[in-house]
């Protein structure tokens, strides 16, 4: 270990290559029956919307706009240049296929105002994937709007919401969200943003859901309970028939945040395990490659007695077998997305499904279980590792290894161990969470790295524990590898010092704009 370099360039920001007059790329004349046909545009965009100046966009030739970016990505890590063991967001390879799938010009290409009777392929796409993420999660119906896991969080808990207005007729009374407190920081998030009081379900001993807990919380002002199984610390919850009868039995639905689906697709559902309601992520456990904002997409299932809820437009076979899109659902929350999700994020699951189909996706599972045992088995044997909570059970698709006796031992905390893995030619994996585990490392190796991937990732951890008992400066110091060393996070992080847009930049450091 210890040979990874990361490029490091004296970048300028893209507006300091602009060449005032340069142009980097030309747009070909309109088509003249396309002209024609439309007429002019000034006629027709409003002149409120108008743009009074040009945008300011720097002059750069495509040349260099081509090499600027290019220096910027060998820059950065990626899950193309190695192991990416970011425990609970899934950053699996994902398989190049599905990206020429995604360009082909026939999907590429499509316009969301075009007439649905010449994007039937496209709208079959669409319904037919609808249906495989519902046998896959175990639901009767599909909305594939939402653009991520936390749009598909709040999608859900709005539709639970519905539900008790329209048909328990409690919404005004019902106004508790249940949520462990190992859950995904966005859950609370969302169940606030849907205007919903959440009360936090302690873990047990073993890092399950508390019964006796859930049991206390569970009442007439109950909605729901948002649960993700396995759960964060990589359990699976062994009491999960109890814990949704408990939030049934009190009159409320159960919401799965399917962001460690990883682990169980092709094996268990979430629906036989009596969710109401789930959201899968499809740029984490069904290709794409994702992070830094998008793209994504994050589909919500549901059962039956919620399908009217569901955002429109729906896509409907009709009698002839074609496909069409239908807004005329009263019932419906309304949109939650401009026109039907992001559609190159779906092509790319379509294809990844349509590839592995139901063995392979089993298949992925299992060895995403494997690996995250393998490495919990090993990482938990070096000096300054432990495996918390449920010891005996084992890690499903991530595994939470603590560093507090590293700590306690050298001073070097799970941060420090994160920042040196990298100079190791390792992303770090998640640190701090859950919250309940302390000095946390969140670990999750999927199902795509090889077994000699693994060992290079142990090996890492193990010369870090060397490093923190013999030289422990090498490991606070870190990273120095990469294209920038050790950042003041104080700084990096403040408002005062963050620079967001080449205006900002000219009026904080230039002093013009």
């Amino acid at each position: 270990m210890g040979k990874f370099h990361q490029a490091r360039w004296a970048e300028p920001l893209i507006f300091e290559l602009a060449l005032p007059g340069t142009v980097g790329h030309t747009i070909p004349p309109v088509d003249l029956k396309i002209k024609e046909s439309v007429g002019d545009l000034d006629s027709i965009i409003p002149s409120a919307l108008h743009r009074k100046a040009p945008p300011n966009l720097p002059d750069v030739p495509e040349q260099q706009i081509v090499r600027h970016f290019t220096r910027l990505s060998q820059m950065n890590y990626a899950v193309t240049v190695g192991t990416y063991p970011l425990g609970s967001c899934t950053m699996k390879y994902n398989p190049l296929i599905d990206e020429v799938v995604a360009e082909m010009p026939e999907f590429a290409w499509l316009h969301p105002h075009q007439d649905p009777k010449t994007a039937q392929g496209a709208l079959e796409l669409m319904w037919e994937l609808e249906r495989w993420i519902a046998e896959i999660t175990g639901m009767d119906a599909v909305t594939l709007q939402p653009s991520a896991g936390a749009h598909g969080e709040f999608t859900g808990v709005m539709l639970m919401r519905e539900y008790h207005r329209q048909v328990t007729k409690e919404w005004d009374t019902r106004n508790e969200m249940l949520i462990p407190d190992a859950a995904h920081g966005t859950n609370p998030a969302s169940a606030t943003m849907a205007g919903y009081r959440v009360v936090v379900i302690p873990s047990n001993d073993e890092g399950l859901v508390d019964l006796d807990a859930l049991k206390e919380a569970a009442g007439p002002k109950t909605a729901g309970l948002m649960l993700t199984n396995p759960n964060t610390i990589g359990v699976f919850e062994k009491n999960i028939e109890e814990v949704t009868g408990i939030v049934h039995d009190a009159g409320g639905l159960v919401y799965y945040d399917g962001a460690n689906l990883n682990a169980i697709m092709g094996i268990v559902r979430p629906g036989d395990m009596g969710f109401d309601v789930v959201h899968v992520n499809l740029h984490k456990t069904f290709s794409t490659p994702h992070g830094g904002g998008g793209p994504g997409a994050g589909p919500v299932g549901v059962k039956s007695e919620l399908e009217d809820f569901l955002p429109i437009p729906r896509i409907v076979r009709v009698d002839d077998g074609s496909f069409d899109l239908d807004y005329d659902r009263p019932r419906s929350i309304g949109k939650v997305h401009g026109f039907y999700g992001n559609f190159g994020v779906l092509v790319r699951a379509y294809a990844y499904i349509y590839a592995l189909g139901a063995t392979g996706l089993r298949r992925s599972s299992e060895l995403a279980v494997l690996h995250a045992n393998y490495v919990a088995h090993h990482v938990k044997q070096i000096p300054g590792f432990s495996l918390p909570y449920s010891q005996d059970d084992p890690r499903m698709h991530e595994c939470v290894i603590s560093a507090s006796g590293l700590k306690e031992d050298t001073g070097v905390t799970a941060m420090n161990v994160a920042k040196r893995l990298l100079d190791l030619g390792i992303h770090a994996p998640t640190v701090y969470f859950p919250l309940i585990v302390d000095e946390a490392l969140m670990i999750e190796p999927t199902e795509s790295e090889s077994k000699r991937e693994l060992d290079l990732f142990i090996a890492a951890m193990k010369q870090v524990s060397d490093e923190a008992h013999t030289s422990p400066d090498i490991v606070t110091h870190a990273p120095t590898r990469t294209a920038l060393p050790l950042l003041d996070e104080y700084k990096a992080a403040h408002p005062s010092t963050l620079t967001l847009s080449w205006r900002m930049y000219n009026e904080k450091d230039q002093g013009t704009d």
